[in-house]
């Protein structure tokens, strides 16, 4: 086996250019991030990353954004690996999670940054399986992302702790009347996830603990049907402006750090005062 710092080629090519990296970083702690590969997931990565956690992106279908998030972990001399994932799969959850134990080794946090938004709609125009893809992806592929890392963390089942973060929305708190009050009825879910979870594995050395964003300039604003959003709504923020990927990061990073050592259970707004 390649020794961390062991730049011998010739012990290693056999692996791909990803595995002679794997073989050849030091250790480090994993964050496994889901719809890593763009916004708020891809800002993450880079702001782990540059804090020197390795990073295990979700990606649903853009290869090619997930691995160019990689490749500039990478860069920053850190490991990292892309793999596809649908969170509202079981299959596919234990599969990813697998993958990240062969190719990183033990998950220290986990960023349930996944999910999905769909075009305005008034309740009364809303069918079920619109409801059935919003809950499998913003709710069920949370709690089944969770199990995978407290089964890997906890100390009940010989881990050494973690953390958890869950991304929720503010739309929990003002329900989104007009536009996708499901959308916003899935992101208060996860407020109650998080807080319910946090006490279960208080105990076991794990924190839970969620942002709340406002409005923050993304591409889920276009994906449901509505490219001007930011435009209308960010001069109703008290601070005049939409929020970016990385201010929401930051915030993750933080609760990830052993900064935020006594912080669990926490729904954190990141919202510019809306």
């Amino acid at each position: 086996m390649v020794a961390a710092g062991d730049h011998d080629e010739s012990r290693t090519d056999h692996l791909g250019p990803a595995g002679r990296f794997a073989a050849m970083a030091p250790t480090a702690p994993i964050a496994i991030i889901t719809g890593g590969g763009r916004g708020i997931g891809a800002a993450t990565a880079r702001r782990l990353s540059g804090a020197g956690w390795d990073v295990a992106i979700g990606y649903r279908s853009d290869h090619a954004s997930a691995e160019a998030v990689a490749a500039e972990v990478r860069d920053v001399g850190r490991r990292a690996i892309a793999v596809a994932l649908d969170v509202g799969i079981e299959a596919e959850v234990d599969a990813f999670f697998a993958a990240v134990d062969e190719q990183l080794g033990t998950v220290a946090a986990l960023v349930n940054n996944a999910g999905v938004v769909d075009a305005s709609a008034r309740v009364d125009e809303i069918d079920g399986a619109r409801l059935e893809r919003m809950w499998r992806t913003n709710v069920t592929g949370p709690f089944l992302c969770a199990r995978e890392a407290i089964r890997r963390m906890s100390t009940r089942h010989g881990g050494s702790g973690g953390s958890i973060v869950n991304l929720s929305s503010a739309a929990s708190r003002h329900g989104s009347p007009g536009e996708y009050v499901d959308y916003a009825a899935s992101k208060g879910a996860i407020d109650t996830f998080t807080l319910g979870l946090a006490k279960e594995v208080a105990t076991e050395s794990i924190r839970v603990n969620a942002v709340r964003p406002g409005i923050i300039d993304t591409e889920i604003h276009a994906s449901g049907g509505q490219p001007d959003r930011i435009e209308r709504i960010a001069p109703l923020v008290p601070v005049g402006r939409a929020g970016t990927a990385e201010e929401v990061a930051a915030a993750v990073a933080w609760l990830c750090s052993d900064d935020a050592s006594y912080v669990t259970g926490a729904v954190l707004d990141v919202s510019g005062g809306r």
